[in-house]
């Protein structure tokens, strides 16, 4: 559930389960479109410089999209170490898409995004996200579900990342073991995808079950961690692959690849992060070591700040 932005601004509170939730101020609304897939606003924040959300949740901000965007694009395109050709499912803002064009060898980044409306509002209103990714020659747009597009696409891809939105409704179908095995069949030999998990503090049993289906495909699964600030929690992604595996690079090769591809502005991956990133806390190895049921086609998760008749999303004046 969403509401639209006070005028005067007020408290975005989110609610990611029954119990637990955080509340960011917002200042203006500054864009807003009602596709037929999704609500997309633009907003204001003190903190974070503008943001989107999405139906209600937050995606992304100018101030902190780096938490995210760079373990999620560069752990895995470091540990395969030559991508040239690679795919971001979802990934509307930009910021996946920017992160993987700033490899010098990269020849083509195909983005298949569902919404033209998160495109087009990004490009205006998030600079500082996209930087310019939209208007590089070697970005490729594909809109529509992003399912359909690997369904038939005959390309074959060095890297893949799915910048999804959560594992609710719809987008359960991007989150399957069968999507898994698409999505095995569209990389090259060596190739590497990545994707958020979810949280292992209030989303563990859905996260524990994405890893399970992981483990169905891949010979290579390395879940990791980390804190995003507009999530309002830990946050957990994972890379897999059939032979790449990011634990097998000491802190200086990944130092040396990040040196060689000449990326020197990064704000949070580095060789001692890509480790810490890895480095696993004993709570979260024993979510992993129970056995989980896979995901598959026509499973449905349920959304747990959607329990107990709790809204997504909650405006309070400021």
């Amino acid at each position: 559930m969403s509401a639209t932005v006070p005028a005067d601004g007020g408290f975005a509170v989110e609610q990611l389960s029954p119990d637990f939730g955080f509340y960011l101020r917002t200042t203006e609304l500054l864009a807003e479109a009602r596709s037929p897939d999704q609500h997309i606003e633009i907003v204001q924040t003190p903190l974070f410089g503008r943001a989107m959300r999405i139906d209600g949740c937050f995606m992304t901000s100018e101030r902190d999209e780096f938490f995210y965007h760079e373990p999620m694009v560069h752990l895995p395109a470091i540990t395969h170490g030559n991508v040239r050709q690679a795919l971001v499912v979802g990934g509307g803002d930009g910021g996946s898409a920017h992160n993987l064009l700033r490899y010098p060898q990269v020849e083509r980044v195909v983005l298949a995004e569902l919404d033209r409306d998160v495109i087009d509002m990004a490009r205006e209103w998030l600079p500082a996200v996209h930087r310019g990714a939209f208007d590089d020659p070697r970005l490729e747009i594909r809109l529509g579900d992003g399912r359909a597009y690997i369904e038939s696409c005959e390309a074959r891809f060095d890297q893949i990342v799915l910048d999804l939105t959560d594992p609710f409704g719809p987008a359960v179908a991007l989150y399957t073991r069968d999507f898994y095995r698409l999505c095995q069949r569209a990389l090259k030999p060596g190739g590497v995808i990545s994707l958020h998990i979810q949280s292992p503090i209030h989303r563990g049993d859905t996260m524990a079950r994405i890893v399970a289906s992981l483990r169905e495909v891949f010979g290579v699964v390395r879940p990791y961690l980390q804190y995003v600030p507009l999530y309002g929690t830990l946050w957990a992604m994972a890379m897999a692959s059939d032979q790449a595996d990011p634990l097998a690079l000491t802190v200086a090769e990944v130092d040396a690849r990040l040196a060689r591809h000449g990326l020197d502005g990064l704000k949070l991956y580095s060789g001692a992060t890509h480790h810490a990133l890895l480095n696993l806390p004993p709570f979260v190895q024993a979510l992993l070591a129970v056995p989980a049921a896979p995901v598959v086609d026509g499973d449905n998760l349920d959304d747990p700040s959607l329990a107990q008749g709790a809204g997504a999303l909650k405006l309070v004046a400021g």
